[in-house]
């Protein structure tokens, strides 16, 4: 099956209404190991753009331990998903940055929406040929026999003493 794409919007704005995020993610990207292949997550670049804030501080927010791959659940911190090797990037749920943009850096106007985003070129393309595949797995699948050239030349192929 093709992964669409999607775009995540975290908007974060307080009296100024100010929108911070725009970002393209895919689906089923690198959580598959955390049992969430379906959900849309964000790496610190996106986080730094939707907290309108230096991609240090980010770091500085985020709960990691050098010593704990993947530490407990800190309230106070900013959580990433669950990685397998310390060399995975930090992605987090997009629903866990509005989290921690309303409770820690006390943003009151968080919202967190996923649109899906216009089809590509290359999707349709992709798109095309499965249409196409599946229409062929269809035809043969309704073919009663096999065609009597096919057979004919299966059999005189047997009865051949290889060499």
């Amino acid at each position: 099956m093709l992964a669409p794409t999607a775009t995540t919007f975290i908007g974060t704005g307080g009296a100024n209404g100010v929108q911070a995020l725009a970002s393209s993610l895919t689906q089923g990207s690198v959580a598959a190991g955390a049992g969430q292949s379906d959900e849309l997550l964000v790496n610190i670049d996106d986080v730094q753009k939707a907290l309108n804030r230096s991609r240090a501080s980010v770091y500085r927010y985020t709960n990691t331990d050098p010593r704990n791959l993947n530490p407990p659940f800190n309230p106070r911190k900013l959580n990433p998903e669950y990685r397998s090797d310390q060399k995975d990037p930090l992605i987090f749920h997009p629903n866990e940055v509005a989290r921690f943009a309303r409770d820690v850096l006390r943003i009151k106007e968080v919202t967190v929406e996923v649109l899906n985003s216009p089809s590509t070129a290359t999707q349709q393309l992709l798109g095309s040929i499965l249409d196409e595949l599946r229409a062929i797995r269809t035809h043969l699948d309704h073919m009663e026999d096999l065609p009597s050239q096919l057979n004919h030349h299966r059999h005189n192929s047997q009865a051949r003493p290889a060499a």
